[in-house]
C-alpha cells in the first residue's frame, strides 16, 4: 500500500464526524417529521373535539332559550288566568255599582252621588286597564257569541235578522275574549 492510499487519521476523523452529524440531522429531520405528523393528528383531533363542543354549546344555548321562552309563556298564562278570575269575580260588583248609579236620583245628596260615581268610575278604569271592555250591543245584530237573548219582541219587516233592542245586563270582553255575554232583548 501506498502512503497516499491510506487515509489520514485527521481526515478520517473529520469524515466520521461529518457522517455522524449528517446521521444526527437525518434523525432530527425524521423525528421532526414524525412529530409534525403527530402534531397534525393531534391538531385534527382537537379541531374535531372543538367543533363537537361548539355544537354542544350551541344546542345547550338553544335549549335554554326555548326553556326561557316557554317559562315566560307559562308565567304569562298563569298571570292572565289569575287576572281573568279576579275580573270575573268583580263583574257583579261592577253591576251593583252600575245599578246604584242608575238609581241615584236628583234628591240624593250631591256629595254622596259624586262619591259613588267616582268609586264606580275608578273601578271601571282599573278593570279597563286590565283589558276589560264593554260589549256594545244596543242596535247591533244579534250575535250568539256575544249576546244572550232572554226576551224577544216583534221586529220591523225587512230586517236582516234579529237586532238587539234592549240590554238587561252589560256584557264584557277581557283582552278580546268574551267573559260574560250581554243579556239582551231582541227584536225581529
Amino acid at each position: 500500500m501506498n502512503a497516499s492510499d491510506q487515509p489520514e487519521p485527521a481526515d478520517a476523523q473529520a469524515d466520521a464526524q461529518a457522517d455522524a452529524q449528517a446521521d444526527a440531522q437525518a434523525d432530527a429531520q425524521a423525528d421532526a417529521q414524525a412529530d409534525a405528523v403527530v402534531v397534525e393528528a393531534d391538531f385534527g383531533r382537537l379541531m374535531g373535539e372543538r367543533d363537537e363542543m361548539r355544537a354542544l354549546a350551541q344546542q345547550v344555548q338553544a335549549d335554554f332559550e326555548n326553556f326561557r321562552k316557554q317559562s315566560l309563556k307559562r308565567e304569562t298564562a298563569v298571570i292572565e288566568r289569575a287576572t281573568e278570575g279576579l275580573v270575573e269575580a268583580l263583574l257583579p260588583v261592577l253591576d251593583s255599582f252600575e245599578l246604584c248609579v242608575g238609581q241615584l236620583g236628583n234628591d240624593t245628596d250631591p256629595p254622596v252621588r259624586k262619591g259613588v260615581e267616582l268609586v264606580y268610575a275608578e273601578l271601571l278604569s282599573v278593570l279597563e286597564k286590565a283589558g276589560l271592555e264593554r260589549i256594545d250591543a244596543l242596535g247591533h245584530p244579534f250575535d250568539p257569541n256575544e249576546h244572550e237573548a232572554v226576551m224577544s219582541e216583534a221586529g220591523n219587516d225587512g230586517d236582516d235578522g234579529p237586532v238587539v233592542s234592549d240590554i238587561m245586563r252589560t256584557g264584557y270582553r277581557l283582552k278580546g275574549r268574551v267573559v260574560r255575554p250581554a243579556m239582551v232583548k231582541v227584536a225581529g
